[in-house]
């Protein structure tokens, strides 16, 4: 198993190294657009000016995937949440960190992880028992494709060898940061999913692509895919590549090795539980008819943003008032963006509709990756639906 990282991808990269300072949406809502004026002034090379940040290249960035910590930067490697200018220079000055507080490998086994792996391999399951206990759960896609996952296996193992397995770790779509959320705190969930996919469909290779976003993520998760290598929980695992690449680079390499299973982290995250807990714990989580549980990055005008595990067919009212505080102080709910940022703007009156994959097509709006963008009254839907900032 090789997990071949350029150093450029987990380090501060670029000559002068880089600030990369996020104006997506809710970004541009916490002042995102006037952080990164402040900073180009401050990087300016003067002399005299004594700033840690003088040389760096400052820019623009689309979504950085940490909408949750708007206004948010990234300094070199190192990420700023909730960011001012003083707290990206301490950052520039400090240089690159390591993550920490994930459960790592030795945590993950001992709490049980890569038992499920280990039954697999030991043909305790069978490859066609667990499709049909993923068909039967109703998990799906979640990446924004919302494929049936039982079919996709289905599908791919009846297909003709060599099988690839495509990993997207951080759904790109702006406003979207759930997949960094499972990654930062229980990596090996998602890679134990990782591998059973591999053994039911017979998959020898594994490519997980994390995006260039999550520099510290990408350099954590090559530390965990080395303790795994070497005191592997079953012999014979797949051959892994661990790539950090964006969302067009990816799908160009996933082209090459046809055919391809593709799936999002979170998809891959539920299926130990499932497999462990039965089809119905997950089915059984949802409710008006939907099945399973949905795990939606909220952002902008909520008192408390962050990932939501809710389930299907939770409405955005419900959404709003019961998972995240409800709405900042003097702001008034106006309207959401289901899908993210990239989504169409959906009016308070459609609160109560289900947010949920063929619930809000009839109302012009998509489910897409489960990211919602919160409104208020103060924020021009227009600028929104453009992606830009608010207008005054």
């Amino acid at each position: 198993m090789t997990i071949p990282i350029a150093a450029a991808d987990i380090t501060p990269c670029g000559t002068p190294p880089r600030m990369r300072v996020c104006t997506g949406l809710s970004c541009a809502l916490a002042g995102g657009c006037d952080l990164l004026a402040q900073l180009e002034q401050l990087a300016q090379p003067a002399p005299l000016r004594p700033t840690s940040g003088a040389g760096w290249c400052v820019e623009a960035a689309a979504c950085l995937g940490r909408c949750d910590g708007a206004p948010a930067v990234l300094a070199g490697a190192r990420p700023v949440t909730g960011a001012d200018a003083d707290a990206v220079l301490a950052a520039v000055a400090a240089g690159p960190a390591p993550h920490t507080g994930h459960i790592d490998y030795d945590a993950y086994r001992a709490a049980g992880g890569y038992r499920l792996l280990r039954a697999c391999t030991e043909w305790r399951f069978h490859p066609e028992s667990v499709i049909v206990m993923l068909m039967a759960s109703g998990l799906r896609g979640l990446g924004g494709g919302g494929q049936p996952t039982g079919r996709k296996w289905r599908a791919a193992r009846n297909a003709p060898a060599p099988r690839l397995l495509a990993v997207a770790a951080g759904a790109a779509p702006p406003g979207t940061f759930k997949d960094r959320h499972y990654l930062e705190h229980d990596p090996h969930r998602f890679l134990e999913g990782a591998f059973v996919a591999a053994w039911a469909v017979g998959i020898d290779t594994i490519r997980v692509t994390v995006r260039p976003d999550y520099p510290e993520l990408a350099a954590m998760l090559a530390d965990e895919l080395a303790r795994v290598l070497a005191d592997p929980p079953v012999p014979d695992l797949p051959h892994v590549v661990l790539d950090c690449a964006d969302a067009a680079a990816a799908a160009d390499a996933e082209t090459e090795t046809p055919p391809t299973l593709v799936h999002n982290l979170e998809t891959l995250y539920w299926v130990r539980d499932i497999l462990e807990r039965g089809a119905e714990w997950f089915a059984a989580r949802g409710k008006r008819g939907r099945r399973g549980l949905r795990s939606l990055s909220v952002s902008g005008r909520v008192r408390a943003p962050g990932v939501k595990l809710v389930p299907a067919g939770t409405t955005m009212r419900e959404l709003l008032d019961g998972h995240c505080g409800g709405m900042q102080d003097g702001h008034a709910f106006y309207a959401y963006l289901p899908g993210g940022e990239g989504g169409t703007v959906l009016p308070a009156a459609l609160a109560d509709v289900p947010l949920d994959f063929d619930t809000l097509e009839r109302h012009g709006g998509s489910f897409g990756a489960g990211a919602i963008v919160v409104l208020s009254d103060r924020d021009a839907a227009r600028a929104a639906s453009l992606g830009l900032a608010p207008e005054s």
